[in-house]
């Protein structure tokens, strides 16, 4: 979406709703006046943004053409600098239009299940793991997101042979959900003493959490029988049918009651236990597609099967799904992650 054209069109709304409220008829039609207060209160936040946006834009055009004329060199850092903060703030209110313009679905807002594992390339493969739970992390504080370690394996050196840890706060899986793959490295290992640069991999994979499942029986799903309740050794206790079976027919699970003295309290209770019955059911089979869907991000951690390559020489990363490359790799070691995640988002999306 174009933050400008979008901006415009909102902003002569905004202007043509506030002559209407500026206007002294206005209070002589109480509908009329509460109807464009309410819509010139739900335009008021993306009036503000697109504002401070156009605003950010003008100064990174002067900025751009006074670092064109600047021959010195200290100055030329100091703009260099200056540009670099711009740059940033108009991300994060592309994010904040984005996240104003297209409201997330519940989905979109769940907490993940992050796993991350080394790869090819042995213990550097470890080390590299360690350095994108790093990355994962930093980003995820200066979200304000938690953070809890569900479970790992320490290699020799200090890196990750293995990470899982769930990730909760606002808008994560809308963030995250693109890291899911084999993420490569090419740098010279610690441990290489000829200077010679290593490639290895790590694969990451972006689960959302598995909640409660909510369970809505429906009546026509259920094959409904009675008959006699029956006391020990077969002793009937009672000539009614008052006993209660149910079938699910979608899962095939059965539940019966008789304990209790009427029909009706059997069949309350019938289905409160296949009610609990049902949760199971469906809770295990959401994590077994949850597993299915975790193996097929990963595959198999192979250098063939990456999505991104971070080079340490060149200091850039390169994201292959869209073949676009930023020479910003310390400042995205560093949880600056958005400058790829919008990217992202906006070029898979779109597909």
């Amino acid at each position: 979406m174009n933050i400008n054209i979008e901006g415009h069109k909102l902003e002569q709304e905004y202007l043509r709703i506030t002559d209407i409220l500026s206007s002294p008829d206005i209070m002589k039609d109480p509908i009329r006046l509460k109807d464009n207060s309410r819509l010139l209160k739900e335009l008021d936040p993306k009036i503000k943004i697109f504002r401070a946006y156009k605003k950010v834009i003008n100064e990174i055009e002067k900025l751009k053409k006074l670092l064109t004329k600047e021959k010195d060199s200290d100055m030329v850092g100091l703009i260099d600098e200056e540009l670099k903060g711009l740059e940033e703030k108009k991300v994060s209110l592309e994010n904040q239009w984005d996240k104003l313009l297209n409201p997330v679905s519940k989905e979109e807002q769940g907490n993940v299940i992050m796993e991350i594992r080394a790869g090819t390339g042995g213990d550097e493969a470890a080390l590299f793991a360690r350095d994108l739970f790093k990355m994962y992390s930093k980003f995820a504080e200066k979200k304000e997101w938690k953070i809890e370690v569900m479970d790992s394996s320490i290699s020799e050196r200090g890196g990750f042979k293995e990470v899982i840890y769930v990730i909760e706060g606002e808008g994560v899986w809308s963030q995250l959900k693109y890291e899911s793959g084999v993420h490569r490295v090419q740098r010279v290992p610690e441990t290489e003493t000829m200077g010679r640069i290593h490639t290895s991999t790590a694969t990451v994979a972006v689960l959302p959490e598995v909640g409660e499942v909510d369970v809505k029986i429906n009546p026509g799903d259920l094959d409904i029988g009675t008959f006699r309740a029956s006391g020990p050794g077969g002793q009937h206790v009672n000539k009614t049918s008052s006993a209660i079976r149910i079938v699910h027919k979608p899962s095939g699970i059965r539940v019966q009651c008789q304990d209790q003295k009427s029909q009706h309290q059997n069949k309350e209770k019938a289905l409160r236990v296949l009610k609990a019955k049902l949760i199971k059911f469906y809770t295990e089979k959401q994590t077994e597609e949850i597993c299915e869907q975790r193996k097929s991000q990963i595959k198999g951690g192979e250098r063939s099967d990456k999505i991104r390559t971070y080079n340490f020489p060149q200091a850039r990363i390169t994201d292959h799904r869209i073949n676009t490359t930023f020479h910003r790799l310390k400042d995205v070691l560093d949880g600056k992650l958005e400058i790829l995640t919008q990217v992202l988002k906006e070029n898979l999306e779109e597909k």
